[in-house]
């Protein structure tokens, strides 16, 4: 991915974005990627306001009726079931109702602290 409209290199990019990622300010990223410090300034805007815009898009695919449901797949059905049954994937789903369905693997299912 890189910034539209931007007269720096892919390269310039990418570093300033792995710089952004790390939580470095954009004095110091200008530094050590070699450019001036309000270049830096205006990049890292530009992926403050990419980044809300991308937020706010997935905000209203879940605007309206949605429905949320968790199911267990796999596994024979001898001993625990449920949550606790060797063997058994939990799958997270979400519905929009008209829309599309996203589900999700749950790694850990433990409980949240």
């Amino acid at each position: 991915m890189y910034v539209k409209h931007c007269k720096l290199s892919i390269n310039k990019q990418l570093e300033l974005m792995k710089y952004f990622v790390a939580g470095t300010t954009a004095r110091t990223a200008a530094s050590l990627v070699g450019i001036h410090r309000n270049t830096a300034v205006r990049f890292f805007h530009k992926l403050r306001a990419k980044i809300a815009q991308v937020q706010h898009n997935r905000s209203e695919q879940f605007s309206g009726k949605i429905e949320l449901d968790e199911s267990y797949f796999g596994g024979v059905r001898k001993g625990k079931r449920g949550r606790g049954a060797a063997g058994k994937v939990a799958v997270f789903g979400i519905l929009k109702r008209g829309g599309k369905v996203y589900t999700q693997i749950v790694l850990d299912a433990k409980e949240i602290p």
